[in-house]
């Protein structure tokens, strides 16, 4: 298996040598040269797999690791279950899939468990040198990233955030973070502006230059690294259903997907491109919705106001991995896709053909505002009992609305955090009441709802805040250099 560029089909490297170099040096992302196909017999070899067995199964179709599946092992023996991203049944063709059991409570453990241990492994291709990963957050990635690689021989970790782009617990959860390999920044602007911001460092000659004694990668889901791991919770599910006898091997699934970056609803594509049998990937935007504009019209328009949200880690106008899939769309064509990224870089703006948007039809898309995502965990909590944060709860507002069409495929919400990671909304959604002290917060909601408090909430209450930089969007490079 070799990985290519989205901008040059050339410039092509091993997958631990991609996990490594993180972003490809012409600014492309690399994909798989071709996709491992499975088949039923594939899918029913999974049945009797534990979900480190299973990821290690779907994540050897492209990654060549001896010990792979004790190296998954070992990344989700952090996990508070034995199923590592359990499902729950809303209605009989409704399902949710918690992926936020790990120690940070948002979805991006799955991967963010395992980046590090893939990074170990391509420690060969450093050249000797100790790596430095570069991370820009809406909120989730940070913490996850810092937990997975803080004190990691080897590596320097550093993660850029938005100066009250994130939610209460997220800030204090990266703040507080211990690990003299970690640096934690707030950036004066919006998550768009630290995303560019660090995509500009990794294509800055001068920056190379004056970190040359590190090897550059990153901890986003830019990196390949981020998105293997999170192709495997989609057979996961999959497997789940044929196990609770929902749907037979072979049967189709929809799977509705909250998104931001477009990652995670990127690997259940490339799950479907493998040969998961997917019917739908349903596509759930906030306020900020260029997503959604993007499927109805093949327009991609970030020339558009910024909204800040209850759901802060979708509050993204420029969606890195949508790349991924205009390579795919475009017939991989390496010089397309280049093209309408310089549009975007240099307009704000490109425009994609009727051609390309035919290549869009596995997809549906909608979004949910703040009100409707917040009446939408109080109906989802006084129905079935069940409490859910504001990201998900933007997923299940714009599935229940899709199903109005009549499409009956039995669905899975992917369920991207811990309901206590947004706290102060989701005790208003459910109570009405609006407490914005956050520990106070999260004790009344767990009163309330009769739902234990994550001790992952409760630790930071006492926790030492250590990290209190602050930058200029501009000034990314100065900070890094300052801590490295």
């Amino acid at each position: 298996m070799k990985l290519i560029s989205t901008r040059d089909i050339t410039n092509s490297l091993t997958p631990l040598e991609a996990v490594l170099k993180g972003i490809a040096s012409d600014g492309g992302l690399y994909v798989p040269a071709y996709f491992p196909k499975i088949d039923n017999r594939f899918l029913e070899s999974l049945l009797p797999l534990s979900y480190p067995q299973l990821a290690s199964r779907v994540m050897g179709q492209y990654f060549d690791i001896e010990n792979l599946e004790e190296l998954l092992t070992e990344a989700y023996s952090s996990f508070d279950t034995k199923e590592v991203a359990p499902l729950h049944k809303l209605t009989d063709n409704n399902f949710v899939m918690e992926l936020w059991h790990g120690p940070t409570l948002a979805f991006k453990d799955m991967a963010l468990q395992v980046l590090p241990r893939l990074m170990s492994c391509a420690r060969p291709y450093a050249g000797g040198k100790d790596i430095l990963i570069l991370t820009a957050t809406s909120g989730d990635t940070g913490k996850a990233a810092l937990d997975g690689f803080a004190d990691v021989e080897g590596t320097k970790i550093v993660v850029f955030f938005p100066d009250e782009g994130v939610s209460d617990m997220q800030k204090l959860q990266m703040v507080t973070q211990k690990g003299d390999n970690t640096f934690v920044c707030s950036v004066k602007g919006n998550f768009d502006d630290a995303q560019t911001g660090v995509k500009k460092l990794f294509a800055s000659e001068a920056f190379a230059k004056a970190a040359e004694n590190y090897r550059l990668s990153s901890a986003n889901s830019i990196n390949f690294g981020r998105l293997a791991p999170q192709i495997a919770y989609y057979f996961h599910a999959y497997i789940e259903l044929v196990r609770k006898n929902v749907i037979k091997i072979g049967d189709k699934v929809n799977f509705t997907v909250p998104t931001g970056n477009f990652g995670n609803i990127l690997a259940a594509y490339y799950a479907r491109e493998m040969g998961l049998p997917i019917g739908r990937l349903i596509c759930a935007s906030n306020k900020n919705d260029v997503l959604t504009e993007f499927f109805a019209t093949g327009g991609y328009n970030a020339r558009r106001e910024f909204f800040k949200t209850t759901s802060p880690s979708m509050d993204i106008l420029i969606s890195s991995n949508l790349e991924r899939l205009l390579f795919e769309i475009c017939g991989r064509d390496d010089k397309k896709v280049a093209s309408l990224m310089r549009e975007l870089s240099e307009n704000g703006y490109y425009e994609i053909t009727k051609e390309m948007q035919e290549g869009l039809s596995v997809f549906a898309a909608g979004s949910a505002d703040d009100e409707k995502a917040l009446a939408t965990i109080k109906n989802v909590f006084n129905k079935y009992g069940y409490l859910i944060d504001t990201h998900t709860a933007v997923a299940e507002a714009v599935y229940e609305n899709y199903a109005v069409y009549g499409d009956k495929t039995p669905n899975v919400v992917v369920s991207t955090a811990s309901p206590y990671k947004f706290v102060s909304d989701v005790l208003y959604a459910v109570t009405g009441e609006r407490i914005e002290e956050p520990f106070t917060a999260a004790k009344m909601l767990s009163e309330k709802t009769g739902t234990a408090l994550p001790k992952q909430i409760s630790a930071l209450e006492t926790a030492e805040i250590i990290h209190k930089n602050t930058s200029e969007k501009e000034k990314l490079a100065e900070a890094v250099l300052g801590f490295i």
